[in-house]
């Protein structure tokens, strides 16, 4: 999971979503908070992202090139997007979705991503 957040906040000036371990916090996250619909929605789009990758570039995610997994990555934003419009009220949200909003929330709520990307500054801050 890692490399799907490093493929979506990579490192810039600013430390990617890997130095953040944004990976480990989307586990934690599907295992303790999710619903066991959602988890099962999210462990099937892990298997989901293989498959997307096998279908463009014939090799699995992890195997692609940075360019490959943005463009896979690109795609499956656009596919969710277009079913988050259409879907109803009572159907599970899109994988990848959960996967991008996790990977958001975990940077930024990172010591990495507070500090270094938002540039934080604790309270009571400078005199």
């Amino acid at each position: 999971m890692n490399e799907v957040a490093e493929t979506i906040l990579p490192e810039t000036s600013t430390p990617g979503a890997k130095a953040a371990n944004v990976g480990e916090f989307m586990a934690v996250m599907v295992r303790d908070c999710y619903s066991q619909e959602d988890q099962k929605v999210f462990m099937d789009g892990i298997s989901e992202l293989d498959k997307a990758t096998d279908k463009k570039y014939s090799k699995k995610f992890m195997e692609a090139s940075s360019q490959e997994r943005t463009n896979v990555l690109k795609d499956l934003d656009i596919a969710q997007k277009d079913y988050q419009s259409k879907k109803k009220e009572d159907e599970p949200n899109h994988y990848f979705r959960m996967m991008k909003e996790l990977t958001l929330l975990g940077y930024f709520t990172s010591e990495v991503g507070a500090t270094k990307a938002l540039r934080y500054l604790p309270v009571p801050g400078r005199y």
